[in-house]
């Protein structure tokens, strides 16, 4: 149960958020306290038997989050760098250089703790390379309680077959930046064949798998040959993105994609994606990111302009981000609800706040 700006059901395993009435919240809030429940409306039973949010069986006694109001807009999906420790220099990586700062577990818990509180649904583990922070094996095993949907994302290098059995968390994203001389070429020799049998070893073991992608000069003859081999694979989502001309690829310009070469290529890519928006508001309206130094900010991307610390707390510096507005936005194009302006970052880097992501205007043909 969430209680978000509507009354809603979230299927952790699934990954789907079923929004509610007054009376099937109330229904449904009463079946999750240890008197169970009972009611006339069979159809409404049978349909949340079907869908996997009741069961016919006994459960077990388990100790709920609070069942409170969010706030408004609400916090659903948070990334949490745990470290910034990396055993790979990415060419077209944001990062300048990978420090060595870490949250601790207790960080960690008390942080999970507050998004939970604040009826968050997804948190998505990174770093750095998460599976290089010095109690990594601590945090996993603190992940089972709580009521969240735990995305680790990793370059996949170092996930071997047999640490997958221990892993709790529910999908495991990897980073696939191309074939392999393509991802080679930016990640280092070897690695595409290695994230690759990560990946498979991922499926085999039965996880939710996801992909990203950036675009880069060297896999731009790549895409249809991806697009088919994730689909035959079974993968769950597939995120294309355009990397920023921050960090390394300032450094590396031979990467660099105008967005007159790599706007089209951000129509590839499938799922529901790692977060969403809702109408009238830009991209992130229901996101926020903790930084392995235990700052607070809107994105991984805004992590010199910190809202907060871990200290504070997660509510104290989300009343402190500002959503973004459509309406506030240079942008003015039939497809603006579709597009929600693009990545602010990217926009901002070339045309200040209310700029244009000149990257998702060629791509629907408004440049």
């Amino acid at each position: 149960m969430k209680w978000l700006e509507t009354p809603s059901v979230y299927h952790i395993t699934k990954d789907e958020l079923y929004e509610l009435d007054g009376d099937s919240f109330h229904f449904l809030k009463k079946c999750s306290t240890s008197d169970g429940c009972t009611s006339a409306n069979s159809a409404f039973v049978d349909y949340c038997l079907e869908e996997g949010l009741l069961t016919a069986e006994n459960a077990s006694a388990t100790s709920h989050p609070l069942l409170i109001r969010a706030p408004e807009p609400s916090l659903r999906y948070l990334e949490l760098q745990i470290t910034s420790a990396c055993n790979l220099r990415c060419k077209h990586c944001y990062i300048d250089e990978n420090g060595r700062d870490e949250l601790s577990p207790r960080q960690v818990r008390k942080v999970l703790t507050e998004f939970e509180e604040m009826q968050g649904l997804r948190v998505m583990i990174t770093g750095g390379e998460p599976l290089l922070h010095s109690r990594f094996a601590e945090i996993n095993e603190l992940l089972p309680d709580f009521f969240l949907r735990k995305v680790l994302f990793t370059n996949g290098v170092l996930l071997k077959k047999d640490q997958l059995a221990s892993l709790k968390v529910d999908e495991i994203q990897i980073s696939i930046d191309g074939l392999e001389k393509a991802h080679d070429a930016i990640r280092g020799s070897g690695n595409f064949s290695r994230s690759l049998q990560a990946l498979r070893h991922a499926l085999d073991a039965g996880f939710d798998v996801s992909v990203s992608t950036m675009v880069h000069r060297e896999n731009l003859a790549d895409f249809d040959t991806l697009e088919r081999m994730f689909k035959e694979v079974g993968i769950k989502d597939w995120t294309v993105d355009v990397p920023c001309a921050v960090g390394r690829l300032r450094e590396h310009a031979e990467f660099f994609v105008t967005p007159e070469a790599g706007g089209k290529y951000l129509g590839y890519g499938f799922g529901g994606g790692i977060h969403a928006s809702s109408r009238g508001f830009g991209c992130g309206l229901h996101l926020m990111a903790v930084m392995a130094d235990g700052k607070i900010a809107k994105c991984t991307f805004y992590g010199d302009r910190a809202v907060g610390a871990v200290e504070q707390g997660l509510m104290d510096a989300w009343r402190k981000t500002s959503p973004v507005r459509l309406t506030d936005l240079a942008c003015d194009c039939e497809y603006l609800e579709v597009c929600r302006g693009g990545c602010r970052f990217r926009a901002e880097l070339s045309g200040g706040k209310g700029g244009k992501d000149h990257y998702r205007c060629i791509l629907y043909g408004i440049l």
